[in-house]
């Protein structure tokens, strides 16, 4: 590392941070919002998640880079985050399904990464100071000064609609199912019968897509701004609403196309998908402090008091009072802030949750998720407490609880 050329990442309260450039050592100057991400491990699946556009991630894990990349554990077909953060660029790396040091492949994508600062200090500003804007610079000719200004300069996330960036632009039929990735415990077969999915394309981790087909699925995807009555054309037995990048509020077609959707078919949101729909039922939305990130994240159903361990990626949140106002009812809350990480509506066959039940990375608790959508196009209804603790059992091969006996 002591030949690596120097590079500084600089925040818009002024704190100037001095590393270590690794990736893309061309001179340059790349701004976003700095974020951070608890995993452990899944740096490849972090990089590629179209979520993360217009975003420099901040590791808090000291080593990164020690199992390397390789041409599999993408999701999606190139990286999306603006800049990389870490403690220590792991020198070499040891995986029998590697292919290349994650030096090298950043650099292969044009992406530029810092290592060698205290990203512990880094962290601990964020969550006491909030999210903030920075810029991760290679190019020494730039003082500190000129830097931080650039980083008061940047446009940051909120009125950005990132998802219209990252959306495909040109309709796709997706057929992969998880082949490879499919968890060793866990597996429910598919329905006999499959179900034809449209899919809204905000930032869509193919994770996500083939956790559709593998739950028997035949998935259609669409640009995000694709008409309701383009999507009715498909004859869908349901509709999905994908993750997606940054604010949910610009993204006004995606919005408007779900409201005058309502009731004509079930539709499943996740992650940008639950804010998106929110919106649309006319919940409001606001920017959380400095986000969700991590494979770690604590979520309780509200239906069924389970907790389960969850995969996140979002800095934007659904405000539950505006939501129940709109007849939203609330099915998930967060551990750590109590902030909303579900809802259905009772009356029309729309659920949705803010994690990622798809995980890569991540654990594989919420995988329940994709089989009540399946049971959702089944029923027309949104699904019950009682219907997605019987998923949840089914998945965890335990046997159901028998019928509560009434109460005299």
């Amino acid at each position: 590392m002591q030949s690596a050329p120097p590079a500084k990442l600089a925040l818009d309260d002024g704190t100037i941070f001095s590393g270590h450039a690794f990736g893309d050592l061309t001179p340059r100057s790349v701004d976003g919002e700095v974020c951070f991400n608890t995993s452990l491990s899944g740096y490849q699946e972090i990089l590629t998640d179209p979520s993360y556009a217009g975003q420099i991630i901040t590791m808090t894990y000291p080593l990164i880079g020690n199992y390397g990349v390789n041409d599999m554990d993408t999701e999606s077909a190139q990286v999306h985050a603006a800049g990389f953060i870490v403690r220590e660029l792991s020198n070499r790396h040891s995986n029998f399904r590697a292919t290349d040091p994650l030096g090298t492949w950043l650099r292969a994508k044009k992406i530029t990464g810092i290592s060698g600062i205290d990203t512990r200090a880094l962290t601990r500003k964020l969550r006491v100071q909030g999210a903030m804007n920075g810029v991760l610079s290679t190019e020494e000719k730039l003082s500190d000064g000129e830097l931080v200004e650039r980083a008061r300069q940047a446009r940051g996330l909120v009125g950005r609609n990132l998802a219209g960036q990252v959306s495909r632009h040109e309709v796709t039929r997706w057929d992969d199912d998880l082949g490879q990735w499919l968890p060793i415990q866990g597996h429910v077969e598919p329905p006999s019968k499959r179900f034809q999915v449209v899919a809204i394309d905000c930032g869509a981790k193919l994770n996500i897509l083939r956790n559709l087909v593998d739950s028997g699925c035949n998935v259609t995807v669409v640009p995000f701004d694709t008409s309701p009555e383009q999507i009715l054309e498909y004859q869908p037995d349901g509709l999905f609403v994908s993750n997606g990048p940054g604010d949910p509020d610009p993204v006004q077609p995606t919005i408007d196309h779900l409201r005058q959707l309502h009731g004509k078919l079930p539709i499943f949101g996740i992650c940008l998908g639950l804010q998106l729909l929110g919106l649309s039922l006319g919940a409001k939305r606001f920017k959380l402090k400095f986000g969700h990130r991590g494979g770690n994240q604590p979520v309780q159903n509200l239906f069924t008091n389970k907790v389960e361990i969850t995969s996140q990626n979002h800095g934007f949140g659904i405000d539950p009072d505006s939501l129940k106002a709109t007849g939203g009812e609330p099915t998930h809350q967060n551990l750590n802030d109590q902030t909303l990480e579900g809802f259905r509506h009772p009356d029309h066959a729309i659920f949705a949750v803010q994690y990622h039940p798809e995980a890569s990375p991540g654990p594989h608790d919420a995988r329940y998720l994709f089989d009540c959508f399946i049971e959702m196009m089944r029923t027309g209804l949104s699904p019950t407490g009682e219907q997605m603790d019987q998923a949840q059992r089914l998945r965890n091969h335990i046997t159901p609880c028998p019928p509560q006996e009434s109460t005299p």
